[in-house]
């Protein structure tokens, strides 16, 4: 009897004990799945919240950024894998940076060139007037610049003491011209050497005496405009009384800078203004173009040719002109505004948006420019035709390149991204 009760005892242990052993394996074991699972899609499912302003910022919830306000946005590992060089904007982003977008295309390199200059005087049509005698000035007939003189017009009577010399050995050889011929033509030379007129010399033959004074008539017409001798001067021979200019034609004589030499040349039509008559648009061809720059203000002149016969237009006059220019030789070319380069030294560099249709992503690019088109540049190389760029507000997305570390007009590899002042920092 007492072996039964014991063995029953102890079957009745066992199956205790067995019974709270599976209880326990069952209960803990079913607790703990479900809190690792949810620990597991927690950590699969977390989401990391940036700005795009400030791609610095990372956070594990939503809010807003402690730096500019903007709404969070989440942050993608398909935006950091698939453009690990670019910056992303969101729409809001580039409403608040006022970025504006537009297509690359091809077309004919056209220029407004606009040029300052004056009027001047045709060079080939200033002349000097000269004594073809040497002798003391004994009047002037014309004693100031700016008078108008035609040809044949007396200018100054001289006194000359080697004509009177002259004078005397051609009337010496009158008397021996019919033994001695040679010597009395070689008189008569000397004089018309020095200018005197057939008339001027049969007239002395025939008073039979020599003349002290003679006149000095002018040889073209045109305005004195400088003054070389004043009463009372003793002129040598061939020494300068005045300088006349013809002004019925004047040359416009436009400055050209460095910059702008690519689009002038020879035979481009000037459309142009003189100040005094506003409103008077005229036009010509540029005649000529200088070889050679001016060392001290980095201009070189285009002239072009102006008929002045009614003398309106005075030397020194201001004048204006534009010629609408094209690069000889360059059909559709690619050509961007101005506001989408940046200037980084001696890169410049543009901000490409990026075929992505899900998000709206910018690379930087570098390029090479051409020549200057006024607003706009002729692009040589790094863009292509089709090509979105970002003309407006390039500098808001520079300024996120540079604080995400991404590459920037400042630094073409990039950088550690900059944490600014420990704003929005992640919490755990």
């Amino acid at each position: 009897m007492k072996q039964n009760i014991k063995y029953t005892l102890m079957i009745a242990l066992s199956t205790l004990i067995a019974g709270v052993f599976l209880g326990w394996l069952f209960f803990h074991g079913s607790a703990e799945t479900p809190a690792s699972h949810a620990q597991d899609a927690t950590a699969e499912n977390a989401t990391i919240w940036t700005c795009s302003m400030h791609p610095q910022i990372r956070k594990n919830e939503p809010g807003n950024c402690p730096i500019c306000g903007m709404e969070l946005i989440p942050l993608t590992d398909n935006q950091q894998d698939s453009h690990p060089m670019a910056i992303n904007m969101t729409q809001a982003a580039m409403q608040l940076a006022q970025v504006e977008v537009m297509t690359v295309q091809k077309g004919s390199p056209e220029k407004t060139v606009r040029l300052n200059g004056k009027i001047q005087t045709d060079e080939r049509r200033v002349f000097s007037q000269t004594s073809h005698i040497p002798g003391r000035v004994e009047k002037l007939m014309v004693d100031f610049t700016g008078e108008y003189i035609k040809k044949g017009q007396p200018l100054a009577i001289l006194y000359s003491p080697e004509l009177v010399s002259a004078q005397k050995e051609l009337l010496e050889a009158q008397k021996i011209k019919e033994t001695q011929p040679q010597l009395f033509q070689a008189a008569k030379e000397k004089l018309k050497n020095w200018k005197l007129t057939d008339d001027q010399i049969s007239r002395i033959l025939q008073d039979g005496k020599s003349q002290e004074n003679f006149t000095v008539f002018a040889d073209v017409s045109g305005y004195t405009t400088s003054k070389k001798v004043n009463l009372g001067d003793y002129l040598k021979q061939g020494e300068t009384l005045y300088e006349i200019s013809d002004l019925s034609r004047v040359w416009v004589l436009f400055d050209v800078y460095e910059s702008d030499i690519v689009w002038v040349k020879k035979g481009e039509k000037v459309s142009f203004e003189v100040g005094a008559f506003p409103g008077k648009i005229q036009s010509g061809i540029i005649s000529f173009f200088d070889p050679v720059m001016d060392p001290t203000t980095r201009v070189a002149q285009a002239r072009v040719e102006l008929s002045n016969s009614q003398s309106l237009y005075k030397p020194e006059m201001f004048v204006s002109g534009t010629i609408l220019a094209k690069l000889p030789a360059q059909k559709d070319v690619v050509v961007i505004p101005k506001s989408a380069v940046l200037w980084t030294g001696k890169r410049s560099v543009v901000y490409v948006k990026l075929p992505d249709p899900q998000t709206t992503l910018f690379e930087m690019r570098q390029i090479t420019l051409g020549p200057s088109l006024g607003d706009a540049y002729l692009v040589e190389s790094g863009l292509e035709a089709g090509e979105e760029i970002a003309v407006n507000g390039t500098f808001s997305i520079d300024a996120a390149a540079q604080l995400a570390g991404k590459p920037s007009m400042m630094n073409n590899q990039g950088a550690p991204a900059m944490a600014g002042h420990n704003h929005g920092k992640m919490e755990n």
